[in-house]
């Protein structure tokens, strides 16, 4: 039986890119209150790096 080992480098500089993005919200305080956009894009890419979907 194989298995295919598919790259998730892609995902998991996704991930970094919108967690960036959440602490430059977090640290700019007129910012501050819609962080939680970019949490989407950290928990999918997050979850896509790690296999999870």
């Amino acid at each position: 039986m194989e298995v295919n080992k598919k790259s998730t480098a892609k995902y998991w500089l996704w991930c970094f890119i919108w967690l960036a993005i959440m602490i430059v919200m977090l640290i700019m305080p007129g910012l501050r209150p819609f962080f939680w956009l970019a949490l989407p894009g950290v928990c999918t890419y997050f979850a896509l790096a790690m296999d999870l979907l």
